[in-house]
């Protein structure tokens, strides 16, 4: 079984994380620019097998596509070309910033180390991982 790896993608950089391989625990990974973005991902998944792609996606709290997604949609689009055997699924990441950087708060992270925003990032990326696997299993259970 392949991992599942999730990115919060931004319009300077991106957050990563990765499932195990036994698809359990998401952690973070780390943050790439996101002109480095694709060149990753095709080490990555020349090194390790990725069965999905999750990608955070930015909605409104009525549920409508916000304002970033024109800059995300092509990206989606291009990962689908580029491999087109890996799903990409997406998946809500309303709050995610604002959850991970309450995570380092309460896990006593110095200001200073909270103030890199790389660090938030690749957390994020890791929150959305852990929804997407939180809605897979509720979904198996149901």
């Amino acid at each position: 079984m392949g991992r599942i790896l999730a990115i919060d993608y931004g319009r300077k950089r991106c957050g990563i994380a990765v499932t195990d391989s036994a698809r359990i625990i998401a952690s973070p990974l780390q943050t790439v620019p996101t002109h480095e973005l694709e060149s990753f991902l095709n080490d990555y998944t020349t090194k390790e097998k990725v069965d999905i792609f999750v990608i955070g996606y930015p909605v409104t709290l009525n549920n409508q596509p916000s304002e970033s997604v024109k800059y995300i949609d092509p990206f989606i689009r291009r990962l689908g070309k580029i491999f087109p055997s890996i799903p990409v699924r997406k998946v809500d990441e309303r709050f995610t910033s604002s959850i991970a950087m309450q995570a380092m708060i309460d896990g006593g992270m110095k200001k200073s180390d909270r103030k890199d925003k790389s660090k938030v990032d690749k957390i994020s990326a890791s929150l959305i991982l852990q929804s997407y696997l939180q809605q897979a299993e509720n979904k198996n259970n149901s």
